[in-house]
């Protein structure tokens, strides 16, 4: 049975969603989510997209159990290793981040894509865009996890994975959810390229959806409760550090899902 006052479940890696779910309280204001960062996993770009499937499923699996109404994919990793096999047989509406962002590519002459060593070896972004270069860039996760997007560190980085980008370069994508964070760096590095992440158009997809399967919370408080199954204070922490005030915080052990 529908009920339209059950929360969302969103999940990523880590903290990476953060900007999806951002995006989401800003398009959805009357909505309640729980928000699942694996913690004690991240990062999953350095993973075998086999053991990243597994991980996704058994994170959608316990958002079911918790009684979600929807799950927004909030990583782009998981939604290229298991987004179409959850889509498919999850009994609620399950969205990811990658179709949204492709489309909105589309406009642009030249586009590029970065993201972590999965995402681009899985080529999942070549179904929805035409994709002239791409890099794999995995420290990045790894400096945002650590508080480090806006060090002279993350610069120097930046600047050893763009340095053959093409120089016609139109548009950017942001292939990982993380990577937003680094934005004010890769603009420096890469100026006058748009860069395009999956926040805002995501967003848009779910509000769509929800309104259109007559979903949409009428009485919500826009509460939400986040669930890490690493150390919940360095989450608060680097959350906060993010822009993102934590007031409801769970630890969920790995045994539970």
């Amino acid at each position: 049975m529908k009920d339209p006052r059950r929360p969302i479940g969103v999940f990523d890696s880590g903290v990476g969603g953060l900007t999806v779910l951002s995006a989401l309280r800003r398009a959805l204001p009357q909505e309640d989510f729980l928000y699942f960062g694996d913690t004690a996993r991240v990062p999953y770009g350095s993973k075998p997209l086999s053991m990243v499937r597994r991980f996704a499923w058994e994170i959608a699996g316990f958002l079911l159990r918790q009684g979600v109404k929807a799950i927004v994919v909030a990583c782009n990793t998981a939604s290229s290793a298991a987004l179409p096999d959850l889509a498919e047989d999850l009994s609620v509406p399950v969205f990811g981040v990658l179709e949204p962002v492709a489309k909105a590519a589309r406009g642009y002459g030249k586009v590029g894509l970065i993201g972590t060593q999965a995402t681009v070896q899985s080529r999942a972004y070549e179904r929805y865009v035409e994709v002239s270069w791409a890099k794999a860039c995995p420290l990045f996760v790894p400096l945002v996890e650590e508080g480090l997007w806006d060090d002279p560190v993350a610069l120097l980085v930046a600047r050893h994975y763009l340095e053959d980008a093409p120089q016609d370069l139109e548009a950017l994508i942001l292939g990982c959810t993380h990577y937003p964070f680094l934005k004010g760096t890769l603009a420096r590095v890469l100026p006058g390229v748009r860069l395009l992440d999956s926040a805002e158009a995501t967003a848009e997809e779910v509000a769509r959806t929800l309104r259109r399967e007559g979903l949409l919370n009428p009485e919500g408080q826009g509460r939400v409760v986040h669930l890490v199954t690493g150390d919940p204070e360095s989450y608060r922490n680097l959350a906060e550090r993010l822009g993102v005030k934590v007031e409801e915080l769970k630890q969920v052990s790995l045994e539970e899902l």
